[in-house]
């Protein structure tokens, strides 16, 4: 089925609909119905939506996307997965249908579920229609509301009181183009319950042109400890675009880490409500790009309550006539007395042509508070890259050693070493691969 423009994602929602005939449950068919409401009133955003001036979505729009079928999804991938060497439990979605053959979930603690959406039985869907799409704002955001319409299944994570589970959690969407360019709507919904810990990964991969369009929301309870990795290793024909919205209770400790380095075009959404007291938030991000990708980084953290802390650092290196968006945002309430919160975007530029637009921002309303922000963009330090030289170095290892310690800073804040060592490892190939056909010095 050919997708181009609002009034064909109308079209193709009437089919799957017919299709579905009101299944997983009926209340998500009636989510379903509501969702895909909101979005013909909002359609897709423009030039003239503040939030998007600076990414233009038209060719996303304009492209054709089809819809695939389980049958379809497996005829055309290849049973691969990234990271092979890390051990976790695995949740395998392709083209966003979950594939029981290539997934590993039998390792999990007692009352821990790590599973399909499509696979929960009628008296296990309680908690997951009270919190799915009650976190992630379809009303405002027209990419949540197609996401949601068009949602049949998703990965779901439950974790309950008092369990720590040691094994990270690896949930692996594939996309593949099947011939023609696809999409698909990957959803992911987090309840870790008091004093729970866990660790999930989401990766995002796939061959050809298609278009993924991803929503994941993140509950942390009480007490909890959640860190975060989504890991966008699109193809270089593909569209991303992806939303994560978490919400803590008190004395939480959550920690998010989006690593971005392929796609064609890419827009991140991060969103974290801090909403109890003393709560933890750590917001990072790492984004390389090359040739003319174009990867768009938008958070939001939201201090509601008092003494919470936020830690938000993002940084990209920029190379060929590629470009960049960074607009953060923190937002303290009224209420939230005693905050401290701090963020910073750092932009390396590696090339005459590429391009970065960042916007840090406070919004505070309370008076006591700790609060800063900062933002900057440089080249390579051609001091750094003499003295380095001096030394009897190459000028293409100096730069190479100057591009490793700028990434390594983020990368080394993620705790998985097998995940740390495989994204310093491609980070490095790609800057490389740039520096090779000339999109960097």
């Amino acid at each position: 089925m050919g997708f181009e423009g609002t009034q064909a994602y109308l079209s193709a929602f009437a089919k799957s609909e017919e299709r579905l005939n009101g299944r997983p449950a009926r209340s998500l068919h009636e989510l379903r119905r509501s969702a895909i409401g909101r979005f013909e009133e909002l359609g897709f955003p423009g030039s003239r939506d503040e939030a998007w001036f600076h990414t233009n979505i038209a060719p996303l729009v304009r492209k054709p996307f089809r819809t695939t079928t389980p049958e379809d999804a497996r005829r055309a991938w290849k049973s691969e997965h990234p990271i092979q060497e890390l051990t976790a439990t695995r949740l395998v979605f392709v083209n966003g249908f979950y594939s029981a053959e290539d997934s590993s979930t039998g390792s999990l603690p007692n009352g821990v579920r790590a599973c399909s959406l499509a696979e929960l039985k009628a008296s296990e869907t309680d908690w997951v229609e009270g919190n799915i799409a009650r976190h992630a704002d379809y009303d405002e955001h027209a990419f949540v509301a197609l996401n949601t319409a068009f949602l049949q299944d998703g990965a779901l994570i439950y974790v309950p009181r008092g369990t720590a589970v040691e094994t990270p959690i690896h949930v692996v969407f594939v996309s593949t183009a099947s011939g023609v360019p696809s999409i698909s709507h990957p959803r992911t919904l987090v309840l870790a319950e008091e004093n729970s810990q866990v660790t999930i990964i989401e990766s995002y991969t796939g061959d050809g042109a298609y278009f993924t369009n991803a929503v994941t929301e993140v509950i942390a309870d009480d007490s909890a400890i959640v860190d975060h990795y989504k890991l966008e290793l699109e193809s270089p024909k593909a569209y991303h675009i992806a939303t994560m919205q978490s919400r803590q209770g008190a004395r939480t400790d959550l920690s998010t880490h989006a690593i971005s380095i392929g796609g064609r075009l890419v827009r991140n959404e991060v969103n974290a409500l801090l909403a109890g007291e003393a709560g933890e938030a750590t917001v990072n991000g790492f984004y390389l790009t090359d040739r003319e990708q174009h990867i768009d980084n938008h958070t939001l953290i939201e201090h509601a309550e008092p003494n919470c802390n936020s830690h938000e650092l993002y940084k990209g290196i920029l190379g060929g006539r590629s470009s960049g968006v960074f607009r953060g945002k923190i937002h303290v309430h009224q209420k939230a007395q005693e905050t401290d919160a701090y963020q910073s975007n750092q932009s390396l530029l590696v090339s005459e042509g590429a391009d970065i637009n960042t916007k840090p921002q406070l919004e505070i309303y309370a008076d006591q508070v700790k609060c800063s922000h900062g933002a900057t963009i440089g080249q390579l330090d051609e001091n750094a890259v003499f003295y380095l030289r001096s030394r009897g170095l190459s000028h293409a290892t100096a730069q190479r050693i100057l591009v490793h310690a700028f990434a390594v800073d983020i990368l080394n804040r993620i705790k998985p070493e097998s995940v740390r060592n495989y994204l310093e490892r491609i980070v490095m190939e790609k800057f490389e691969q740039a520096r090779e056909a000339g999109n960097a010095p």
